[in-house]
């Protein structure tokens, strides 16, 4: 394993566990699977491990099997503040020590603030006291470094850069990212300020593995028939200097260890003129067929009509980047065949989902488009037919 330093002079591995993507087994999270596949991941040298508050039971899952596996030390504990529930001071510390149970721990190592999008948001904080809260946590040893996550442009990145001293920060970042949200310009204007960069987000929920063009999956395989789609990704990342830690959403031993073995060999500044060309190509490709960048993060769910957003979308890209029947079909099952069925059509627009989205889609127009394409005449019936037959009864 390839090991970064942060602002602090600590080792962190370059491959982090984000943990919002555990597996689930009838709604909660599988902990046999994930105690498997965290373990591995720590024989491996991962010592990095990124949840949050709000990530579906995901800090109690980390908590326990770390307990369980005498390993707490080994590693490095990041968790976000949700600051936009919030209210007071109390508020604060109530959610705090319920972060700190939840984790069986008495302190985290990185703690960020979620989705911090603008300065004046951190300067509103400030003036509630939130400054003054870090600072006597930090004193007591309850919070080692403090940082925030971040969804947004490029100037207001900086500008949240300049309006703290932070220990690091968090921000979405990829290939095809790369002009987009705080993008290279955010990367390197916070290395020059010496503040590390974990990565959210490098292959886009997979996206940018699952979902790649076959036109673009060929142009990978020709230029090194042995690396996969996802190494292709990582690596990109891993050969820049400015990048600390890549999370990538585990969910499978076979993830975990193909990971580990990319981070063992990446090295920045390793990819070549001919390499950074390639995708350049690649994500030509990419945009000519995807519909909606949607990384499936879940932030717009639940939907009051019960609409599976990131799936509807997840077909609604597979009609372009497989071909239609394939998007159509899993539509299909993943919605009229349900004993309660959930069609892109039941959209109310509301707008609660967009409020919510950190990549900023406009929801409920995507849903409608999605809706017309995905919602054929034969869909209709199907669904007409489920309805009338009761089969879920």
């Amino acid at each position: 394993m390839e090991y970064r330093t942060d602002k602090k002079g600590t080792q962190l591995s370059i491959l982090g566990y984000g943990c919002l993507r555990f597996t689930r087994k009838n709604g909660k999270i599988d902990l046999e699977k994930a105690e498997s596949e965290i373990m591995e991941a720590i024989r491996g040298g991962v010592n990095y491990f990124d949840t949050a508050y709000v990530y579906r039971g995901s800090e109690a899952a980390l908590g326990q099997i770390l307990k369980k596996n005498h390993c707490r030390d080994q590693v490095y504990i990041a968790t976000k503040l949700p600051h936009y529930l919030i209210k007071s001071r109390a508020g604060l510390e109530r959610c705090f020590k319920e972060q700190l149970a939840r984790l069986e721990t008495d302190h985290v190592d990185y703690y960020l603030m979620h989705m911090l999008n603008d300065a004046d948001t951190w300067r509103t904080l400030l003036e509630k006291g939130v400054g003054d809260w870090i600072e006597e946590k930090r004193r007591q040893g309850q919070i080692g470094q403090i940082g925030f996550s971040y969804h947004g442009n490029t100037a207001h990145f900086k500008e949240l850069l300049d309006a703290y001293d932070w220990d690091f920060c968090q921000i979405q970042y990829n290939y095809m990212d790369e002009h987009t949200q705080a993008g290279r310009e955010g990367l390197e204007y916070a290395q020059k300020k010496g503040i590390p960069v974990i990565i959210m987000e490098p292959l886009r929920g997979g996206k940018l593995v699952q979902l790649l063009p076959e036109e673009a999956k060929e142009l990978f395989r020709k230029a090194d028939p042995a690396r996969s789609p996802a190494e292709w990704g990582l690596r990109w990342l891993w050969d820049q200097s400015a990048v600390t830690v890549v999370l990538s959403g585990m969910n499978s031993l076979k993830m975990v260890r193909e990971n580990i073995r990319i981070a063992s060999r990446a090295k920045a500044g390793e990819l070549s003129e001919t390499e950074r060309a390639l995708y350049r190509q690649v994500k030509q490709k990419i945009e000519q067929k995807v519909r909606v960048g949607c990384t499936a993060c879940g932030y717009c769910m639940p939907c009051p009509q019960g609409i599976d957003i990131p799936g509807t979308f997840r077909c609604y890209n597979e009609m372009y980047t497989e071909r239609p029947s394939v998007g159509r079909k899993e539509y299909m099952m993943t919605t009229a065949f349900r004993k309660h069925q959930n069609p892109a059509s039941g959209c109310i627009r509301c707008g609660k989902c967009e409020r919510h989205c950190p990549q900023n889609i406009p929801i409920r127009e995507k849903l409608s488009q999605a809706s017309k394409e995905l919602e054929t005449f034969r869909y209709k019936m199907m669904a007409f037919l489920v309805r009338t037959f009761r089969i879920w009864r």
